[in-house]
């Protein structure tokens, strides 16, 4: 900026150029340290490190005071001691350090307080000087505790007590604390603590304080010493102890006191009180809260400590003691001062010749600090004047700096608390721009992070930095990009398409150079399967999964840890690319196991634990639904597409075989998710093709064997920007709906569909073939469009274009529409009519001209009706009939006329309006036919030799009839066919002569003069009488006799014969048996029909009849009954129009309840067999039985058969071969025939033989009905049951008794 703009500007608005020159300042460079930008580039020198203001030193160390500056020239150093100037080459114990102002004093062989004093460095080139700090060098001081004598204190149990510990004053201060002889520290409460200056307060003694060793230690910390009190003696009396008391401040005294503190300091407050009960301390602030996060408590609550004090922090502090009797407050009134700091402290400035600047020196303080201004070390009102240089307060304004003015400015702020110094040089240069990065720098960040690429640059005028990608449009501030103002591009949240090449440009009045740097956008490396909890058996394997997704540029590093720690040496622990296995598990490889894989721009980690528990029984697998996705991230962001990834969610059991990718459009259908596209189960990422002008977010759905999971927490919200359409609407037509109009229509575009903001349609039109110009409009929210004022049925070349916002759409295709239709104007010409045949004839016309068609030709109509027959005279006109012809045709054929009538037609054109007007009716006649079929044919009055044949007239004659022909022969005979030719009246005629017992055939026809028509039939049997006047049986009816013994006639029009059914009953008799589960009929059926079925029904039952077909035959099993039930069963015969023509008697059927299937044992050759083999051995024991009693000698069988009175004996029964009562329970009752004791009981001894004495076992079997099947092996011997022997042989009776 020229001089005379600044002298213009500061006379408008010295605010104004205040502010435009702290912008300027606040942009100006520091002049870099980098060597190769330094060769050749001057700067005035800067201090860059000091000793601090106060410092105190060791006696026991060298003294070094720091000083260190650069610039170029780079600089030299000077100091002042005192206020005086330090002559350091003439103090053989002074050494300076090379290239440095940092001084090193040896006072191995001299005392330090030789030294102590106030030292400053002076930094000079020929560009300026800087000066540090005044800086206080004084030594550490640890003095002796002044000699004194402790009288031994004594005080009574319960008062307040004091011990004071007064320690020597130090530098820097000692720090105090109390113990014992055998350096314990003495224990503090809330009753005994020790103040911030040492003393030692108990708020009441108890009688355990009696000691004689409280000492009061006093540690210096710049020697290491520590120097001690003389012990106090305290002695506890309990004579005259004090009472309970109400508390009282010890320190501070009186109700209030007054504290200064500095800003930026800590601020402690203390408070102790007497009472008894020892009291309770708590601090609150009058009119307000303790600060926050800078306030804590310490010392059992008597101190209150307050870091970095504000000026806020100022005002009453109230301290409250409280026993239970009562309480004591004392206000602490704290008072914030203030040493001189900085709010905005003076910067280097580096300008250009005729440019301006300003030099801020902005403190704080209290009271308010005094600002002195100094160049080059010397105070500003004593140096050379300068014209371009102006002081205001705080500020140096320079304007029109000139090549050679440069200079270091010091400014100096100081109040009563302290001061501060600061350097600022200016400097003078004119420079060209340099770009001090590296050029072709590649920056690589991970998506979605933070991309910061540097432009450091510097020249004088301050180059203003442009930045350019891809060699395109420059980049300017906005949502994706910030322009910092020392030239770094910041991109917020970097995407794939913000890699590529930038371009940074530094451009001044002096030239400008450009640099190239690279950014490339990596993929973040994630964890896309998790290590899972695991709880295994001992000795078992646990495997832990670890699937990781990163940028294949970058090179990962997998670690695993344990406990995080390292996974111990043991060749058990497998570690392989995406898995960690733990082979032989046990008890002490529980714990947590993580998973680390690191890149060189970023890492992901995962945690599971290993539970180890005794080996049991495995679980069953349960299946379930996946669990849904989770992590759903997008990158590789472009403006079409996008690539979506995700985490899968547990598959539970069953593996997932494909992922579902939705999505929902905030914009336009807000809450509506739709199925974008499905990717294989083994699948993490899917690219995503994506609409412009569209808010879109996803979700992932993922499918097992089991089903669908829900749904993933939706991804972030990705917009794409708005373009111009990339479709125009589909399904442009062009119609008309009236004579006069056109109605362009078309498909609505979706907001997907439309791109962008403002969608709109622009219809355009022109009439076909002509050189009119397309007329064109544009709506809004419309499918159609109505073009009135058109001829009618002209073509028209219809457009429909989407247009936007943001631009058009392609160009559209041009659709072929016609405006409205009218009916044709115009009837068909020259109608004539060819009659082909008496059924048949064709219709000619001429075309109507084009011109009167007025739309597009669909075809002509020809309608046509019968007037009358010109055998019939009073028959009446028919309905007309219609047969459309499309095209252009102009012929047509008639079909399905009726013979021997007359008609009228008339033809018609139509188009897609509608029909034309109707030619003149033409009329026509149609020839003679043959007849059809008679109406009937019936057989009546029949006897043994002759009967009638009756017919009826045929319906429709089509011409007049001349006679009929009636033929008929016997059935299954090579007799020759006899026929008849009888007049056109006559209706009936008797047949005579006829053989009995002969099945008849009659064919019948009615004829014209264009032939014989169709041919009806029938047929009949000639029977004796009796046979013939039998009653028929009709299905479900008893014995009836008819009228006459004829089966009724039905005629079927199946040219060329036609059938009557046979005369008399065609079933025979029918027979039925009964099998185990199903019953079986047997009949005579002589019928011509072959749709017989069994018919049944339950007995007395409401139901419609089953029944079931028998496919021709004359013996069907019906297996559908049920057991106890009784049916009503027929056969009958039904005719094609499944009506009834021929029926047996009903039987009656009833099924027994159940069929045994029981053996009868009784019939059984086994059975038999063992009987008589039972009967032989009785017999041959019968025998032996009785030769022994003959040997034995006699007794009297009478009085033995009273004295033992046998029971009854129990024959076998004849029926059924069974042995009588028997009883195989297991209660011990006694078998029928054995002897019984009075009370009821049966002894061993006392009992006959039984049929177990000849058992292999010790059970009978009995089967089914009761019947013995067990097996005889001999009979056991017995011992007489009363111990005298007998020679009484055994009675035939007992032995039989022994069976039963």
């Amino acid at each position: 900026m020229s001089t005379m703009n600044w002298k213009r500007r500061f006379t408008l608005c010295e605010c104004a150029v205040m502010v435009l020159l702290l912008g300027h300042m606040t942009s100006a460079l520091e002049v870099p340290l980098d060597s190769k930008v330094l060769e050749g580039l001057p700067q005035p020198p800067t201090i860059t490190h000091q000793s601090p203001k106060d410092y105190i030193i060791d006696p026991r160390e060298n003294i070094v005071i720091h000083c260190e500056a650069k610039g170029n020239p780079h600089p030299s150093f000077s100091w002042t001691r005192n206020g005086t100037h330090f002559d350091v080459e003439k103090d053989h114990k002074v050494i300076t350090r090379s290239n440095s102002g940092t001084l090193v004093i040896d006072i191995s062989e001299e005392k330090a307080e030789a030294y102590e004093g106030v030292y400053q460095c002076m930094a000079r080139n020929e560009h300026g000087t800087a000066v540090s700090n005044n800086i206080v060098i004084r030594q550490s001081k640890s003095p002796l505790w002044s000699k004194e004598r402790n009288e031994p204190i004594t005080v009574q149990v319960g008062v307040s007590l004091i011990l004071h510990c007064r320690p020597p004053a130090g530098l820097p201060p000692p720090i105090i604390f109390w113990m014992d002889n055998n350096f314990q520290r003495l224990p503090q409460n809330s009753r005994v603590s020790q103040a911030l200056n040492g003393d030692l307060y108990f708020s009441n003694v108890l009688a355990e304080d009696t000691r004689n060793d409280y000492i009061c230690y006093a540690r210096f910390p710049h020697t290491q010493t520590i120097q001690q009190k003389q012990p106090i003696t305290v002695n506890v009396l309990n004579d005259r102890p004090a009472g309970e008391r109400k508390p009282s401040f010890m320190y501070p005294s009186g109700d209030s006191s007054t504290v200064s503190v500095l800003r930026g300091e800590t601020l402690e407050l203390e408070c102790f009180a007497d009472g008894l009960p020892t009291p309770e301390i708590s601090w609150t602030k009058a009119n307000g809260d303790l600060p926050n996060d800078r306030f804590s408590f310490h010392n059992f609550q008597k101190t209150l400590k307050i870091t970095e004090v504000m000026e806020a922090d100022g005002g009453d502090y109230h301290c409250l003691a409280r026993n239970r009797l009562g309480n004591a407050q004392h206000i602490i009134t704290v008072v914030v001062k203030a040493a001189p700091f900085w709010i905005s402290a003076p910067r280097n400035l580096v300008l250009a010749p005729k440019e301006m600047g300003m030099l801020i020196c902005h403190v704080g303080g209290n009271p308010k600090p005094t600002i002195t201004w100094l160049v080059n070390g010397v105070p500003i009102e004593n140096s050379h004047k300068d014209p371009s240089r102006k002081i205001e307060d705080n500020t140096i304004i320079l304007s029109d700096v000139q090549t050679g003015s440069s200079a270091v400015y010091q400014c100096n702020a100081s109040n009563e608390f302290g001061y501060l110094l600061a350097n600022a040089f200016v400097n003078v240069l004119a420079e060209p721009p340099r770009v001090l990065t590296p050029p072709n720098y590649v920056y690589q960040v991970i998506s979605n992070r933070q991309a910061m690429l540097d432009c450091a640059s510097f020249g004088s005028p301050i180059p203003k930095i442009t930045w350019f990608k891809d060699g395109q449009t420059a980049i300017v501030n906005g949502d994706s990009y910030i322009l910092h103002e020392n030239g770094t591009l910041q991109i917020n949240v970097a995407q794939p398409l913000n890699s590529g090449k930038y371009t940074c440009v530094a451009t001044n009045s002096l030239g400008n150079r450009e640099n190239h740097v690279y950014l490339e956008v990596k993929e973040p490396t994630r964890i896309l399967k998790q290590p899972e909890y695991k709880k295994v058996q001992r000795s078992s394997k646990a495997v832990f999964e670890c699937k990781v997704k990163h940028d294949p540029t970058l090179i990962p590093t997998m670690t695993w840890l344990k406990d995080n720690g390292e996974l111990p040496d043991d060749e058990r622990f497998v570690v392989d690319s995406d898995s960690l296995t733990i082979n032989d598990v046990t008890q002490e490889d529980e714990g947590t196991y993580t998973c680390i894989m690191n890149t060189t721009l970023d890492q992901d980690s995962a945690s599971a634990t290993l539970t180890v528990v005794e080996a049991t029984a495995a679980p069953p697998i349960i299946y379930e639904r996946p669990d849904p996705p989770r992590d759903l991230e997008l990158t590789d962001q472009k403006e079409r597409s996008v690539q979506l990834t995700w985490t899968p969610g547990d598959e539970h059991n069953s593996p997932v075989q494909s992922f579902l990718i939705q999505y929902e459009d905030s914009l336009h259908e807000q809450d509506v998710w739709n199925n974008m596209t499905e990717v294989p189960g083994t699948s993490t990422t899917a690219h995503l093709d994506l609409s412009p002008y569209v808010y879109y977010s996803f979700r992932v759905l993922a499918l097992n064997d089991v089903g669908l999971s829900e749904a993933s927490i939706p991804s972030n919200q990705y917009r794409t920007n708005p373009a111009s359409p990339d479709e125009n609407p589909s399904d442009v037509e062009g119609t008309g709906t009236e004579p006069d109009n056109m109605v362009i229509s078309w498909n609505e575009m979706t907001g997907l569909q439309s791109n962008g903001p403002g969608l709109q349609y622009k219809v355009s039109w022109r009439q076909k073939d002509t050189d009119e110009d397309w007329m064109s409009i544009i709506v809004a929210n419309v499918s159609e469009y109505v073009v009135t004022g058109t001829p009618t049925f002209v073509p028209y070349e219809v457009t429909v274009q989407a247009i936007n916002d943001y631009g058009s759409g392609p160009k559209p295709e041009v659709v072929l529409g016609y405006s409205g239709e009218d009916r044709p104007t115009m009837a068909p010409e020259s109608v004539k009519v060819l009659v082909q045949n008496s059924t048949v004839a064709e219709v000619h016309w001429e075309p109507i001209p084009p011109s009167t068609v007025k739309g597009k030709m669909l075809g002509y109509k020809v309608s046509y009706w019968k007037e009358k027959s010109l055998q019939k005279e009073d028959s009446k006109p028919e309905k007309p009939q219609e047969l459309t012809f499309s095209g252009n045709e102009t012929e047509g054929r008639l079909p399905d006329l009726q013979p021997y009538s007359q008609y009228s037609i008339n033809v018609r054109a139509f188009n897609g309006k509608g029909d034309g007007p109707p030619s003149t009716n033409q009329k026509f006649e149609t020839p003679e036919g043959v007849p059809g079929p008679p109406t009937f044919l019936r057989i009546t009055n029949p006897n043994l030799e002759s009967f009638t044949v009756e017919w009826g007239p045929p319906v429709d004659d089509n011409g007049r009839i001349t006679g009929y022909i009636l033929k008929y022969q016997p059935i299954n005979n090579t007799e020759e066919l006899k026929e008849m030719t009888l007049l056109a009246n006559e209706t009936s005629v008797i047949l005579e002569n006829l053989k009995y017992s002969t099945r008849y055939k009659f064919y019948l026809n009615a004829m014209t003069i264009k032939g014989s028509g169709p041919i009806v039939t029938t047929a009949i049997t000639i029977m004796d009488e009796a046979l013939i006047r039998q009653p028929a049986v009709e299905a479900g009816k008893g014995t009836e006799s008819p009228s006459h013994p004829i089966s009724p006639v039905t005629q079927s029009v199946q040219p060329p014969f036609y059938k009557a059914r046979p005369v008399g009953p065609v079933f025979g008799s029918v027979n039925f048996s009964l099998e185990e589960d199903h019953a079986i009929l047997n009949w005579e059926y002589t019928g011509d029909e072959n749709n017989v079925y069994v018919e049944y029904m339950l007995d007395n039952s409401k139901e419609a009849w089953k029944r079931e077909a028998v496919n021709g035959s004359r013996t069907y099993q019906l297996k559908s009954l049920k057991a106890g039930m009784t049916y009503r069963v027929r056969v009958v015969a039904k005719d094609h129009g499944d009506a009834t023509v021929h029926s047996t008697e009903e039987l009656l059927i009833a099924v027994p309840a159940m069929t045994s299937r029981q053996v009868d044992i009784a019939t059984q050759g086994w059975f038999i067999g063992l009987m008589c083999a039972i009967a032989l051995l009785i017999l041959v024991l019968l025998i032996v039985c009785f030769i022994k009693r003959n040997k034995g000698g006699k007794y009297p069988v009478k009085e033995k058969e009273e004295a033992h009175q046998d029971p009854e004996i129990q024959p076998m029964k004849e029926d059924d071969g069974t042995f009588g009562e028997y009883s195989d329970t297991e209660d011990h009752k006694p078998l029928k025939g054995s002897r019984t004791p009075s009370n009821g009981t049966v002894k061993k001894d006392d009992s006959d033989d039984s049929l177990v004495d000849y058992g292999e076992g010790g059970d009978g079997q009995f089967n089914e009905d009761g019947s013995f099947i067990g097996q005889y092996s001999g009979k056991k011997e017995k011992d007489t049951a009363e111990g005298n022997e007998s020679s009484e042989a055994p009675s035939p009776v007992n032995a039989m008794n022994s069976f039963v």
